[in-house]
C-alpha cells in the first residue's frame, strides 16, 4: 500500500500542479482555466484515477468516470455473489465464511430496528450499505475514484430508496392505508380539520428525504476526497524544489479519517433508509 501511494504522489504532482498554481496565484482565472484544460475535468481536484490515466484525461470515458466506476463496483459484487452461491458448502470455507459473517452482521444490525421484518428487507438494505461503502472507499484506493462524489450517483441511490419505501407503504398498508398515512392518520374532528395542512407537509417531507440523502452523501465524500487530494498536492509541492518525484505524506492522517468517514456515511445512508421503510410498515408489525 505504501508503494502504491508513492506512485500516486508522483502522479498527483502532475495532475494537481494547475490546482496548486491557482492557489499560489490567489485564484487567478487564467491559471484555473489552464488547469481545467490540462486535466480535462471540471470541478474540485481529485487524485489521478485509472480511467483518466488510460485516456489521458480526455474523451467520453473521462466524462463518464463516475458511471464507469459505479458499474465496475456493481460487477465486482455480482461476481462475488455468484461465486459464493455457486460454491456454497455446508461447512463453509474461509471466503464463504467471511461473506456469511458480513451478511449475518448486517442482518443482526437491521433486526435491532426492523425486528422480524429484517429478513424481508436485508437483501436491499445490505446491498445498499456495502455498495455505498465500496464506492466511498474507491476514492482512497490507489488509482480509484469514488462515484459518491457525483450528485447524479447519490441521487440515483436516494431515489431508489424513495420509491422502494413508497412501494413498501402501498403494498403493506394498502392504497387506503397509505393515503391515511400521508394524511397523518386522522381519527377525530381536530385531526381531520388539520388534514389540509398535514397532507401537503407530509408529501413535502417525503420528497425531501431523497434530497437530504443524496446531498449528505455527496457533500461528505466529495469533501473527504478533495481534502486528501489537496494534501497530496501540498506534499508534492513541499519537495518540488528538490526535484523529488514524490512528496511528503501529509495526506496519510486524512486517508485514515476518510476510511472512518466513508464507513459512517454508508451506515448513515443505510440507517436512514431503514427508518424510512420502517415508517411505512404497519405499526403492529414494524416493532418487535
Amino acid at each position: 500500500m505504501i508503494l502504491y501511494y508513492t506512485h500516486i504522489l508522483a502522479l498527483a504532482g502532475a495532475k494537481l500542479t494547475p490546482f496548486l498554481m491557482m492557489i499560489a496565484s490567489g485564484g487567478d482565472s487564467q491559471s484555473a482555466e489552464a488547469g481545467e484544460h490540462e486535466g480535462g475535468h471540471e470541478g474540485p481536484p481529485h487524485l489521478p484515477n485509472l480511467v483518466g490515466l488510460i485516456t489521458g484525461g480526455h474523451g467520453w470515458a473521462n466524462e463518464w468516470v463516475n458511471v464507469i466506476f459505479a458499474f465496475a463496483i456493481a460487477i465486482f459484487f455480482i461476481i462475488i455473489a455468484t461465486r459464493v452461491y455457486a460454491k456454497r458448502q455446508m461447512i463453509p470455507g474461509p471466503f464463504q465464511n467471511v461473506i456469511e459473517m458480513l451478511v449475518e452482521g448486517m442482518y443482526n444490525f437491521l433486526y435491532t430496528i426492523l425486528g422480524k421484518e429484517a429478513r424481508r428487507y436485508t437483501p436491499y438494505l445490505g446491498t445498499l450499505f456495502f455498495y455505498i461503502l465500496l464506492m466511498n472507499f474507491m476514492g482512497i484506493i490507489p488509482f480509484g475514484h469514488s462515484p459518491s462524489t457525483s450528485i447524479n450517483i447519490t441521487a440515483s441511490l436516494a431515489i431508489c430508496t424513495f420509491f422502494y419505501a413508497q412501494y413498501t407503504g402501498v403494498k403493506r398498508l394498502g392504497v387506503v392505508g397509505y393515503a391515511d398515512h400521508l394524511a397523518g392518520q386522522p381519527r377525530d374532528a381536530i385531526s381531520w380539520a388539520l388534514v389540509p395542512i398535514m397532507l401537503p407537509m407530509h408529501i413535502i417531507g417525503e420528497l425531501a428525504k431523497p434530497l437530504s440523502l443524496a446531498l449528505r452523501l455527496f457533500g461528505n465524500i466529495t469533501g473527504e476526497d478533495v481534502l486528501v487530494a489537496a494534501f497530496v498536492g501540498l506534499g508534492v509541492a513541499a519537495l518540488a524544489f528538490t526535484g523529488s518525484p514524490i512528496g511528503l505524506p501529509f495526506n496519510v492522517p486524512f486517508i485514515l479519517l476518510g476510511l472512518l468517514l466513508s464507513t459512517i456515511q454508508a451506515l448513515v445512508f443505510t440507517l436512514l433508509s431503514t427508518i424510512y421503510i420502517l415508517m411505512m410498515l404497519p405499526h403492529e408489525e414494524g416493532h418487535h
